[in-house]
This record gives C-alpha cells, structure tokens and sequence, in this order.
C-alpha cells in the first residue's frame, strides 16, 4: 500500500527519528543510507525523491531513491546506450559526441550510386537489372567523394561565358513569348550550308544550322565521322551565305593537329579560317574558343574529354554527362552551334549514358555498309525539323561526295530488254521523306533442291507473298527453288514492294522479261488484292521524272491519281495479282 507520494527525503522524516532508526541498525535503512550515499556521489549532489511502499511481509518501510536528473550514470555501456535512446535529444547527443568519438577528424562523405549504362537511370541499391529500362546487367557502381571542391559542368560554362558577356548581361528575367519572336526573320534564322554538299547536310538538319545548337554525330568506326565533320567545318569556315570567312574551331582528342592536317590535304581543304587544335580539357578548349569566339566549336570526340574535379576518367558515366552539360551551357549563352562526335557499343547504339542523348538537340546517325562506299546520314532526334530527311552520300579519296540521283545507285548496269534480265522489277520505297528506286531480282530454279534464299526482304514477308502466288495466282512454284536479292545491299521494310517481288517472281517463272520503264507499287493481301500505301502521288511523281512510262498501282490509287499532271507515264490500276499478270506479262 502506498503511504505518501513521492517527496524530498529530509520532509518525509524528522532528523532525530532519521538518527534513532540508523542507531537501530534497521537492515533496510542501512541499505537506503547506503543506496543514498552511492547515488548522491553519482549524481553529484543533485536533488533527488523518493518512492515509500509499506511491504506487510516484513513490516519495513521500502523506499527508493530517484533522481531528478534525466540521466543516470549507467552501470555498463549497454545501459548508457539505452538512457540516451530514452531521451528525446538522443541524436543531438550522438551528433555532439560524434566528432570526440572519431578523434575530431572531419571526414568526407562517400556515396555510392549504381547507373544504367544504356538509360543513365541512377538508383541507391542495386537490383541486378534496370528498373527502368529493364535491361539485365547494365548497373555499375559509381563512388563519388564530396570533398568540397566538385566541379559541375554548368558553373565551368558560366565561369567562362561570363568573362565574354558585358557587365550584367548574365542577368536574365522571363519574357513574352511575343517579344522573344518580335523581329526575328525565321527564314534567316538557320544558316544555311553551301554546295550540294551542304544541301544534303541541311536538309538531315532540318534547313540548316541553328545558332545555339548541341548537335551529336554517331556511327561505326570508320564509317566517315570526322571526314564529315572536317567538310561542314570547311563549309563554315569559308562563309559563302554570309560573303565572308568566319573562324571555325576543330579540337581533337584523338589526334594530333598534324593528323588532322594531313587528312584536311588529301580531302582538298585550305581556308585560313579553320582552326585546328588538340586538346582533352574542357575548360582549356572553352578558353581557346574565347581567344576565337568561332562561328561554331567541334569537339571530336565526346568520350575523349574530361572535367578536371569530376568523379571517374574520360570516357565515364558522369565526366560525358558533366561535359555535355557544359557545352550545353557554352551553346546556348554564345549562340555558337556546338557539335559532338559521339563512339558507338557493340550493338550499334551511342556509348555513354543515354541522358547524353536527351541533353542535345539533335542526333544524327552515319550508316554504311562495309563493302559499300554509299553513307547515308539519318537524323534519330531533332528539335528543330523532322527525323524524317536523310542525305546520301558516297565516300571517295578526296572525302564524302552527294549523291545527286540516289536511285541510280540501286539499279543495275546496262538495263535492257533481254531474256537474260528476266526476274527484274523496280519497287518505289521511301525512306523518310525520300523517295528510292530499287531493282529487286528473283530466281526460280526447277529441278534443283527445294529451298529459298533471301536477301534484302524479310523472310515473313517472302513467305508469304510465294505462299499467295501458289495460291491465289495459280503458279506451280512448289517444285522450284526460290531466290530473292534486292540490288546493292538495300533492304525493304516497308510494304510498298510487295508487288515488285511477286513481279520479279512471276518474271522468273515465266521467264518474260519485264520491260524496263515499268515500275511497280503496292501491298499485297492474303487475298491476292492489291492495296494502298502512304504518299502514293509522291512515289508516282518520282518514277514519272525518272523517265519510267508505266506504273502498276492498286486500282483504288487510280482514281487518285488521275487527277495529278503526271506528264507522259501510264498509270495502270489493278484489283488483284491475276490482273496484274493478265495486264504486263502479255506479248505485244
């Protein structure tokens, strides 16, 4: 039962009955006098109260000492552990002793991060694949130290770009959207490059170069990457849409100046404005370009710069990042077009993280095959103008030239009307905004070994479209092997030459020679009809300047074009496969 609450122990006994109990020798009171002694040292000498419980066992007053305090000193470390876990300043007080306890040494932060080589995600554990690309083993671990002194792309840019800029131009307010468009002529906007060279280039860029732009050039070693970027830097340099030369940069990470000359010689290029220089330091390159202030910066390439302060070697997942951020930067307070040589991954795509490709405005993309001198130049991404152009070009001694009829290149030598040319249509594809003639070629073989051969045709699609001549048209073609080719190494992934491999089959297998203005476009049904493609007026128009005279259509097409001033070609429509047969492998 409790007697009292609890109260200082000098008001809950008068001194003399306190002396008489310790005279007494009472067990209990000399466990508290001693208990009393103890804790008071302890706590040094601060106040106290104490708990008294009348135990009717014994018949003794039970009484507990309890300090004021919030802490007591613990008995071992595990209890002085768990009176500070007890007390609401718990973390101040192991941040107060944190630096006592690591011997007053200020340590640097260390963190950890793992990114996906692919997308550039970034996540604080790793999963063993990608969360969001999905792609398996594309993690790495990246350990950054944050010492103080990390250097950010963004403040190297700004730290150069302001000693350009007068005394409080870096100052920058929102605007309207009509003040910003207010005088500005957009048809002079871009800058236009010269040649038929530079009109292949634009026309990938979308109409020119935009002042400001961060542009990324990729493609397999060897392809052509720094022959193209030396011809558009000579183009600049020379300055024929402005009337006068202006200063072009070319740094090279890769190659002395030396090289770089020697290349620059052999492709026939001499102006004194393009400036050559081999450098692998950002800020070193923006300083030169200072000195300059060129009309535009190339940087070849990408994977060879670096950052001095930044985490990782050139060529890492945040030195790419962090340089591209600065000349992102350098780009857009200079208006000076900015472009980057990027490498290429085994599996085709751009080395570095993928968040380089989102920084640029535009990525281009150099593709050619390896026996082949043709190079076709296609846009993946581009803010300002359609992904949709693409500029053919043929690498010869003296550089890259352009190709002023792409189609010729996908025709055969000496086309004639002959019995050896039988199995030869003309299909009309387009690539982008571009319309291409390509020769596709066929064999049928009887007696030989039943089996098909293909080579620039899915093998779906080949399948399919023998599999509705046998079976629609009526041709016996299950005893003979098949062949397919389509001329200089071309591949068709579109539907609009379906109706040029069942020509060329049917030629084969007749063997009729087509005639040589003949072209063919179309898609093919399991029904044997023949159906609509996109921008039939422009595939028509094309073969039509080219000089064909006739070309086979789906019969819906006709009535559309018929309309048009398609000059001198015949337009002949067509329901199903049979029509087409009956209509071109006739003797006149």
């Amino acid at each position: 039962m409790l007697l009292t609450e609890m109260r200082p122990f000098q008001t809950l006994y008068s001194r003399t009955h306190f002396r008489y109990l310790i005279s007494t020798k009472h067990p209990q009171i000399h466990k508290l006098y001693r208990t009393f002694h103890s804790t008071n040292h302890r706590l040094n000498k601060e106040p106290f109260t104490v708990s008294t419980v009348y135990d009717p066992v014994t018949g003794c007053l039970v009484t507990k000492p309890v300090a004021k305090s919030k802490h007591t000193e613990p008995e071992s470390n595990s209890d002085y552990a768990d009176a500070l876990k007890d007390d609401r300043s718990y973390g101040s007080v192991l941040k107060a002793n944190q630096g006592s306890w690591s011997g007053n040494k200020k340590k640097s932060k260390i963190k950890s991060t793992w990114v996906c080589s692919e997308c550039g995600y970034a996540d604080g554990q790793w999963w063993g694949y990608c969360r969001d690309c999905k792609n398996v083993n594309t993690m790495k671990e990246l350990t950054e130290v944050d010492n103080g002194g990390k250097t950010n792309g963004f403040q190297v840019s700004e730290k150069i770009v302001q000693s350009w800029l007068p005394k409080g131009a870096g100052e920058t307010v929102p605007l309207r959207l009509t003040d910003v468009n207010r005088g500005v002529n957009h048809s002079d906007w871009r800058f236009p490059l010269s040649g038929l060279f530079g009109d292949e280039v634009s026309r990938v860029l979308g109409g020119g170069l935009v002042p400001g732009s961060l542009v990324l050039v990729g493609g397999d070693p060897g392809v052509g990457k720094s022959t193209l970027m030396l011809q558009i830097a000579a183009i600049i340099a020379e300055g024929k849409e402005i009337g006068k030369p202006a200063p072009v940069l070319y740094v090279s990470g890769e190659e002395s100046v030396e090289q770089i000359g020697n290349r620059a010689d052999r492709m026939e290029i001499s102006t004194d404005e393009l400036f050559l220089y081999s450098s692998t330091d950002i800020e070193d390159i923006l300083g030169k370009a200072q000195a300059l202030s060129p009309r535009a910066l190339i940087i070849d390439s990408i994977q060879t710069v670096h950052l001095i302060g930044v985490t990782g070697s050139a060529g890492g997942i945040y030195q790419v990042k962090e340089c591209t951020a600065a000349l992102l930067r350098f780009a857009k307070k200079t208006d000076i077009p900015v472009f980057l040589i990027g490498h290429v991954t085994k599996s085709g795509d751009i080395a570095g993280p993928r968040v380089l490709e989102h920084i640029v405005d535009a990525v281009l993309y150099m593709e050619g095959e390896q026996h082949s001198s043709i190079r076709i130049l296609r846009a993946f991404k581009n803010r300002f103008g359609s992904t949709d152009e693409l500029g053919v070009f043929e690498m010869s001694p003296s550089g890259l030239k352009a190709v002023k009829n792409p189609s010729e290149i996908f025709l055969s030598e000496g086309y004639s009307d002959s019995e050896f040319l039988a199995g030869l249509a003309i299909a009309v594809v387009m690539d982008g905004s571009r319309t291409f003639v390509i020769e596709v070629q066929a064999l049928c073989a009887s007696g030989s070994s039943l089996s098909r051969q293909v080579n620039g045709v899915q093998a779906g699609r080949a399948d399919m479209i023998i599999s509705v001549l046998m079976k629609q048209a009526g041709l016996k073609l299950q005893s003979n092997a098949i062949f397919l080719n389509v001329v200089s190494g071309a591949t068709l992934t579109e539907t609009a030459g379906d109706l040029a491999v069942a020509a060329a089959i049917c030629s084969s297998f007749l063997e009729f020679p087509i005639p040589s203005n003949v072209a063919f476009i179309g898609e093919i049904g399991l029904g044997g009809e023949l159906r609509m493609v996109p921008k039939m007026e422009k595939r028509v128009s094309t073969v039509a300047k080219l000089g064909y005279k006739k070309c086979v259509v789906p019969e819906s097409a006709e009535k559309l074009l018929c309309r048009l001033d398609l000059g001198e070609i015949e337009v002949l429509g067509c329901k199903n496969l049979k029509e087409v047969i009956n209509s071109v492998f006739i003797t006149s």
